[in-house]
């Protein structure tokens, strides 16, 4: 009786071969699945039920993906500054939605509504913001509490 086998290799330099594109393959898996990895729900650090509104004074910005950040010096009831940071979709969706890195320069006050991280650091995920030349955007991501308002 004789077996079929689908795949066999017969000389040495096809397996040489196979064994490069296999490893290839599992490479590029590995690399490509990372960023993926990196990005999470707004649901796994955020909570929808502690809204925030922080009016401060802009300090930087890190226009990157797959989040852009803004962090702010927020003034409390106390006096004491605390450096808010501020989590934003990444710079192509903030692009579509009409917003620049150049929106939010140094020394700039802005006010930001959000949900505050769960972990209780100062850390929040803008759902609008508030420009000092009174444009106003809505930021919130997708998975976010009123994404479909």
């Amino acid at each position: 009786m004789h077996t079929h086998v689908p795949f066999h290799v017969s000389h040495p330099s096809h397996l040489r071969q196979f064994t490069l594109a296999l490893v290839g393959a599992l490479l590029l898996g590995t690399f490509s699945a990372a960023p993926a990895r990196a990005h999470h729900a707004f649901a796994a650090e955020f909570d929808a039920n502690q809204p925030v509104e922080l009016h401060g004074t802009v300090t930087r910005v890190k226009w990157v993906n797959p989040h852009s950040w803004l962090y702010l010096d927020v003034s409390g009831d106390d006096g004491a500054v605390t450096e808010w940071a501020v989590e934003f979709g990444g710079p192509y969706a903030l692009l579509q939605k009409g917003l620049r890195k150049t929106d939010f320069p140094i020394g700039a006050t802005v006010s930001v509504n959000g949900f505050l991280a769960k972990s209780g650091a100062p850390v929040v995920n803008a759902s609008k913001v508030l420009l000092p030349d009174g444009r106003d955007f809505y930021t919130a991501a997708e998975d976010s509490p009123g994404a479909g308002e």
